[in-house]
């Protein structure tokens, strides 16, 4: 196994060789020297949600890429701190359009992914499809845990609003029946983050990683300015710049 020193030194290498002539193949080469940084924070957000650990690992590869692309190997900055900003970063922006509108009790969320697991097991040992009986008891639960588990389930789960419901006369969508005023708010709210995005894609490459690493990834202005090689004045400055910049550039969208 390579030491760090060795992964370090190649991913600099590579680096410098990707953003001289970006190439799929390096980039995927950096991708698999540095996923140590992306199971890191997998194992860490692992404990901290449902979701499981292979879907972490993918969302925060995704983190990485970004890193890749947008780090400056001129600045003589240690990859890895560049990088597990935009890796913590997407994974928290993953949970955050994960989290359910309701939450459920720790110990029922846990039961769920052991009764996964059990099917699977049962499953395969059985050759069948495994009974709820069989589940409950590798389980050791009581018939009303079990049906406890499921309630706890099945109200943690969405209900489209696109759902049919069928009335005396006909069948309608549930929005139509049960009208949500906060619907035109979640409306209004994501045109907003599309006009945020394309604002920010107008802004120069480094403002637009500064306000990025601030508001985004929840840096303060001092680790912002470590991670970027630059001075907390600066960082300041272009925060201030970036905002007002952006304040003028959706203005002029809305009129």
């Amino acid at each position: 196994m390579a030491s760090t020193e060795d992964v370090k030194t190649r991913t600099t290498e590579l680096l410098r060789l990707y953003h001289q002539r970006p190439d799929p193949c390096l980039r995927n080469r950096l991708v698999e020297l540095n996923l140590g940084l992306v199971r890191k924070e997998a194992h860490h957000w692992r404990n901290q949600c449902t979701e499981g650990y292979d879907d972490l690992m993918q969302i925060g590869c995704l983190g990485l890429i970004q890193a890749i692309e947008r780090f400056d190997i001129t600045r003589g900055l240690a990859f890895s701190s560049f990088a597990m900003p935009y890796i913590r970063g997407e994974i928290q922006h993953y949970l955050r359009d994960k989290s359910p509108t309701m939450r459920i009790p720790r110990r029922w969320a846990t039961l769920q992914r052991q009764a996964k697991k059990e099917i699977a097991r049962l499953r395969q040992e059985l050759g069948r499809p495994p009974s709820e009986a069989e589940v409950r008891e590798a389980l050791d639960l009581t018939e009303q845990e079990w049906q406890e588990m499921e309630l706890a389930l099945q109200n943690s789960l969405l209900l489209s609003l696109d759902a049919p419901i069928q009335t005396e006369e006909d069948s309608v969508a549930l929005g139509e029946i049960v009208p949500d005023q906060r619907y035109r708010s979640f409306q209004l709210a994501e045109e907003d983050r599309i006009r945020l995005q394309n604002a920010l894609a107008k802004l120069e490459q480094r403002t637009r990683t500064i306000l990025e690493f601030v508001f985004f990834y929840d840096l303060t202005q001092k680790e912002t300015a470590e991670r970027l090689g630059i001075s907390a004045v600066t960082v300041s400055r272009q925060v201030k710049k970036g905002l007002e910049r952006l304040t003028k550039l959706l203005n002029q969208d809305i009129f």
